[in-house]
C-alpha cells in the first residue's frame, strides 16, 4: 500500500478524530496521485438492482478460502482492509438475488402525526439482521469507505454499497498465507470468548480482546461485529435487554453465555486449526 497514498486518503477524513464534511480539503493533485495508486475514487452513482447483480459476480470471483485467509492474515499484520471482506462475503452469500422492494424502515412525527418515512429494501433487510438497501446511491463518497476499512476493517457491513465496495477491492488484493503467529492470535480470541462470563455483554468482550491481539478499541469493536456476522459470535435470542444506546449491530444480543459457534469455527477455519 502507498504510504503517501494512504496518508492523503487518511488526512482527508481524520486528524485526532473526525473531520466535519464542511471543513475537509483535497488537492486535486493529491487526489489524483491517491487515485492512480488504487486509494481514491471518484463518486459513485449505483441502483440497487445494479449493486445486486454487481455483488452476485463479484462473490462467484472469491473463495471462501480467499476471505479466510485475508481475515487471519490482517491479525497481526493489522492490514485490516484484509479483514473487513469475510464479513462483506459472508453477508453477500446471504442475499439472494432480486429487485429492490421498499418497506418502511422509520417514521418521522410532528405532534404525534407521521410527517415522512423512510425506506429500506424488505428482501435485504430479511436477508439477515443489520443487511440494508437504499433504492438507489447517487454521487456517493466511496473514498470514506476505504478509510474505514482500512484504519478499523469497515464500519458499514450490511450497507449492500459497502459489500460491493469491500469485495471488488478485496478480489484484486494479493493475500498472503497466515502465519503461526496468526493463527496463534485467533486461537487466542477463540479463548477469551470462551471464558467469557455468562453475562458479558460485547462491551466486555471488546476489553478482555485487547489482551490477545494489538488493536484499538475501534478495532476490537469492529473485530467482534466481523464475528458476529459470520455467525462465530451467535445469540440464542433476540429477547435480551439492551445496554443504553449503543452502536452493536451484529453483535447487539450476543451475551458471554453465548461463548462462540464451534461448528461455523470449523467450517470457516478448520483447515487451519487442525494444523
Amino acid at each position: 500500500m502507498d504510504k503517501k497514498a494512504k496518508r492523503i486518503l487518511f488526512s482527508t477524513y481524520w486528524k485526532n478524530g473526525w473531520i466535519d464534511a464542511k471543513n475537509r480539503s483535497l488537492s486535486e493533485p493529491d487526489f489524483s496521485y491517491a487515485k492512480s495508486k488504487g486509494l481514491m475514487f471518484d463518486p459513485l452513482t449505483i441502483s440497487h438492482d445494479e449493486c445486486i447483480v454487481a455483488i452476485t459476480a463479484l462473490v462467484k470471483g472469491i473463495s471462501q478460502t480467499q476471505v479466510t485467509k485475508g481475515f487471519l492474515s490482517s491479525l497481526t499484520s493489522r492490514r485490516l482492509d484484509w479483514r473487513s471482506s469475510i464479513a462483506s462475503y459472508a453477508i453477500a452469500q446471504k442475499i439472494p438475488y432480486h429487485h429492490y422492494t421498499p418497506v418502511i424502515s422509520g417514521t418521522s412525527y410532528t405532534d404525534g402525526e407521521p410527517t415522512a418515512h423512510s425506506y429500506t429494501c424488505g428482501i435485504c433487510r430479511d436477508s439477515q439482521y443489520g443487511i440494508r438497501g437504499s433504492v438507489s446511491y447517487n454521487e456517493m463518497d466511496i473514498n470514506v469507505f476505504n478509510f474505514e476499512r482500512i484504519k478499523w476493517g469497515g464500519v458499514r457491513h450490511g450497507d449492500i454499497l459497502y459489500t460491493y465496495f469491500d469485495l471488488s477491492q478485496f478480489i484484486n488484493a494479493d493475500i498472503p498465507q497466515p502465519t503461526a503467529d496468526d493463527i496463534a492470535c485467533f486461537r487466542e480470541i477463540l479463548t477469551i470468548i470462551e471464558t467469557s462470563d455468562p453475562s458479558d455483554y460485547p462491551s466486555a468482550l471488546e476489553k478482555r480482546l485487547a489482551s490477545v491481539i494489538k488493536s484499538s478499541k475501534a478495532e476490537r469493536q469492529i473485530l467482534i461485529e466481523i464475528l458476529a456476522s459470520l455467525g462465530i459470535l451467535k445469540h440464542r435470542c433476540f429477547d435480551r435487554q439492551r445496554k443504553g444506546k449503543n452502536d452493536w449491530v451484529f453483535a447487539e444480543y450476543w451475551r458471554g453465555e453465548d461463548k462462540y459457534c464451534q461448528q461455523t469455527v470449523d467450517r470457516l477455519f478448520g483447515e487451519y486449526l487442525t494444523r
